[in-house]
């Protein structure tokens, strides 16, 4: 007996300590969930942030150009460009930002090819578009494509220097400069485009809660229709349910993909087909169940 009742007190003790350290590190889980999120978050918004240069800035007689990438457009293959010049040196008047010289400055942009600033106005902040290729929005969430950024600028018969700093301002995209340019005719960057990290976690997390969320209702399904239960209401609701929770799960997707992205193929698709079948063979198979007549008893 006192073996039994001290090997029942051990037992109690490890059974304490277990849920102790379960309690520990619940405790413990969520706070360093918080933290990894919270270390993920700044590097993505430090690495929007970080812009890429091009041109000489020892050269004191010189324009900088500043663009910042405002929208990315895969639908309509452009890129929506936000262009300020800010002049320095003898191109400056003074400690201003007003222009000392007229400037007439080209561009890869097809909507605005060449803009023609006067001397001494304000220069104002210019919105133009450049084109995007070597990609498919079909391709989502693993779509990339190129797009090709670059300014000339010349006062009276001269080429003026110039440098080229790109900063991405879209949440959904993210730049990575592949080459840059520099010369007397100009500056120009070649860069890579790609979805953000945060809409690759998001595309793939619905991925995985679409097929988890399919093959729940096909295991509920199988076992309602193995076992022969009839119409079992709850369960037909909650398959009804998730069938129309998984067109409100794939319209929200990060940077609205059209229909017929590979995202829709590899799981959206198919987790849309395997709940409508579940659905129609429990609902078909209940009503089979229930029309039987009732056995008779004698």
């Amino acid at each position: 007996m006192t073996g039994a009742g001290s090997g029942g007190r051990r037992g109690s003790r490890v059974g304490a300590a277990r849920r102790w350290l379960g309690r520990l590190l619940c405790v413990l889980l969520v706070p360093a969930l918080c933290t990894a999120g919270l270390l993920l978050y700044l590097n993505e918004r430090d690495a929007h942030r970080t812009g890429h240069t091009v041109g000489d800035r020892s050269v004191a007689d010189r324009v900088d150009v500043e663009v910042t990438v405002q929208k990315v457009d895969p639908l309509g293959q452009r890129a929506v460009l936000r262009v300020a010049l800010v002049p320095r040196g003898s191109y400056a008047q003074g400690d201003s930002d007003l222009l000392s010289k007229d400037l007439v400055v080209r561009t890869l942009s097809p909507t605005t090819p060449i803009l023609t600033l006067p001397a001494g106005v304000p220069v104002p902040a210019q919105d133009m578009a450049v084109g995007l290729y070597g990609g498919t929005v079909s391709d989502y969430p693993f779509d990339r494509y190129s797009a090709d950024v670059g300014f000339a600028a010349v006062a009276g018969d001269r080429s003026v220097p110039l440098t080229l700093t790109l900063v991405d301002a879209d949440p959904f995209f993210t730049l990575t400069a592949r080459s840059g340019d520099e010369s007397d005719g100009g500056v120009s960057l070649q860069e890579r485009i790609t979805r953000s990290r945060s809409s690759h976690f998001l595309a793939w997390f619905m991925m995985a809660a679409m097929w988890a969320l399919a093959l729940s209702v096909l295991g509920a399904g199988w076992i309602v229709v193995s076992q022969r239960r009839g119409l079992v209401w709850p369960a037909l609701g909650w398959m009804a349910a998730t069938l129309f929770a998984l067109v409100g799960m794939r319209n929200a997707a990060p940077g609205s993909p059209p229909t017929g992205a590979l995202m829709d193929y590899l799981a959206f698709f198919w987790a849309e087909l395997l709940v409508a079948l579940t659905l129609t063979a429990a609902a078909a198979q209940g009503f089979w169940h229930e029309r039987r007549p009732p056995p008779t008893t004698d």
